[in-house]
């Protein structure tokens, strides 16, 4: 018999430490390593555990990125957060919070 597992949500928030990033764009360095985030996000999401990844599109102090994601534990969570690329090499800022979805509608990008 398969063991039932529980995944919990969690949700972490990501914005820039510099913020020139976003108004000037980033230098070869942090868009190399904004390129492997962007990739780790991708492989977590073909594996079912990232549910939906994105950021806001102003370019001011205000900005944020948001990684809704589920796991067994707070540990995991925290594991996924600071694994993320842009997390170890310092290109953002990160905070980790407990999270439930509570509604969920079919999405279809408008073009």
């Amino acid at each position: 018999m398969k063991k039932e597992t529980n995944l919990t949500e969690y949700l972490y928030k990501i914005q820039p430490v510099r913020s020139e990033l976003l108004t000037e764009g980033p230098t070869p360095e942090e868009q190399a390593i904004i390129e492997k985030h962007f990739l780790y996000l991708q492989e977590l999401t073909e594996k079912g555990t990232v549910i939906l990844a994105g950021r806001t599109q102003n370019t001011d102090a205000t900005s944020f990125g948001i990684v809704i994601f589920q796991v067994e534990s707070e540990d995991d969570a925290m594991k996924i957060m600071m694994d993320d690329p842009a997390i170890v090499k310092g290109v953002f800022n990160s905070e980790l919070y407990p999270y439930k979805i509570s509604l969920f509608g079919s999405y279809h990008r408008r073009k």
